[in-house]
């Protein structure tokens, strides 16, 4: 397994839709895996291929406080059960040290494949419901900070790029 670099917004290449993976085989396993290890290693709740400049459609969670309920999307799509929103503060691994509230949809189902390439269905809830939706806009090219006001946006894109420039 590796770690991974995880790329910082503004950075262009967190803007790439991501494609869909056509076949589960050991090179999505193998990037599955070093996916977790840089999500623990972070340490964040998930991960999306993109935020790591591989753009294919999987994303991998764990919001578990012992970190041992990994979960794995492969070409997620998602349905909205209710059209109740909700706010949560979300903060981003390639957004690091922010925070925000972020509306979304409260009840939704998702489909998509696991490791194995085996198709399956949930309808989370609560932190999980919030991140998969997360992930799944990381994959569409999307930003939690696209939920915010563009002054908000406009301050936290300064203040990450001052410190990329302090890092060189």
């Amino acid at each position: 397994m590796a770690l991974l670099e995880i790329l910082e917004f503004p950075n262009p290449q967190l803007r790439t839709v991501a494609t869909e993976v056509k076949t589960v085989d050991d090179s999505i396993r193998k990037l599955i895996d070093d996916m977790f290890e840089t999500m623990y290693e972070a340490p964040g709740v998930g991960l999306a291929a993109t935020q790591i400049n591989v753009h294919k459609r999987v994303i991998v969670i764990d919001v578990s406080e012992e970190k041992n309920e990994p979960l794995v999307f492969i070409n997620p799509s998602v349905e909205v059960l209710d059209k109740t929103e909700y706010s949560y503060e979300e903060g981003c691994l390639s957004v690091p040290g922010f925070y925000e509230e972020v509306t979304r949809p409260e009840r939704v189902r998702v489909s998509a494949l696991d490791r194995d390439g085996k198709e399956f269905s949930i309808e989370p809830e609560g932190l999980l419901a919030v991140c998969i939706q997360h992930e799944i806009d990381h994959l569409n090219g999307k930003l939690f900070v696209d939920y915010i006001s563009n002054i908000k946006r406009q301050r936290i894109r300064k203040k990450l790029e001052k410190q990329h420039r302090a890092r060189g």
